[in-house]
């Protein structure tokens, strides 16, 4: 049965555009070939090696993808979220290449499922469709840019001290290992603890077991004023 396309628009907004833009004929084979996935939370989506063989849209929650190299050191590439799709998915399809990262639920998630079929037919027949699957990779590559950039010329302490502040709560507050920061940041583990350390000493923050508290956030904006380019979201 096809799938009911107004609904799903009402609950992702973002796919309004895409639908909207799109002729009868693509709009009718989207709604007849796609369907609505749910996947729990912790559940991996693709490993590095793995083809590809579903285009996927986000519809609520979100997706980590990641890389570990050979140390065990990840590095998280981006989060796919309402509206959202994979780059890697998408260069997996176009390409035939395998996967080289990981892809896991942070949350249980809910996305429009499209076989590679229906994928390669919609990407040549529609240009809607075109559009929003090249616009979706260009934005991605766009921040896979800017962390590559923010990886290689930024100063750790300072991409730091602006991660704490934008990821902790109303409170001060930041439930997150240090390997999880270091994660986000992709930087080691040990580089990402000795700078908490080091900020603990200066009476920035406190630390306890998979928990961070900031105590004084005018010290920590002071040294994100050493490179006011920095942002980290």
């Amino acid at each position: 049965m096809p799938l009911d396309m107004h609904d799903i628009t009402t609950a992702c907004p973002p796919l309004r555009t895409l639908l909207g833009d799109m002729d009868d004929h693509a709009r009718a084979r989207l709604a007849r070939e796609a369907r609505v996935v749910t996947v729990p939370a912790g559940a991996t989506l693709f490993r590095p090696g793995e083809a590809c063989s579903q285009y996927l849209i986000v519809l609520d929650g979100a997706v980590r993808v990641s890389m570990t190299g050979e140390s065990g050191r990840e590095i998280l590439l981006y989060r796919v979220g309402p509206g959202q799709t994979c780059v890697l998915t998408t260069l997996a399809l176009i390409s035939g290449a395998p996967y080289e990262a990981e892809g896991r639920t942070e949350t249980e998630v809910k996305a429009l499922s499209l076989p590679a079929i229906t994928f390669d037919a919609l990407l040549v027949d529609s240009a809607a469709f075109r559009r929003f699957v090249f616009s979706a990779f260009a934005t991605r590559i766009t921040d896979l840019m800017h962390l590559l950039h923010q990886i290689a010329f930024a100063r750790l302490d300072v991409r730091l001290a602006a991660f704490l502040l934008h990821h902790a709560d109303i409170d001060g507050t930041l439930c997150m290992t240090h390997q999880e920061i270091a994660a986000e940041l992709g930087a080691s583990r040990e580089a990402v603890s000795r700078l908490l350390k080091g900020f603990e000493q200066q009476g920035l923050l406190t630390l306890s077991r998979g928990e961070v508290r900031l105590q004084d956030l005018a010290g920590l904006r002071k040294i994100i004023d050493r490179a006011p380019h920095i942002t980290i979201s």
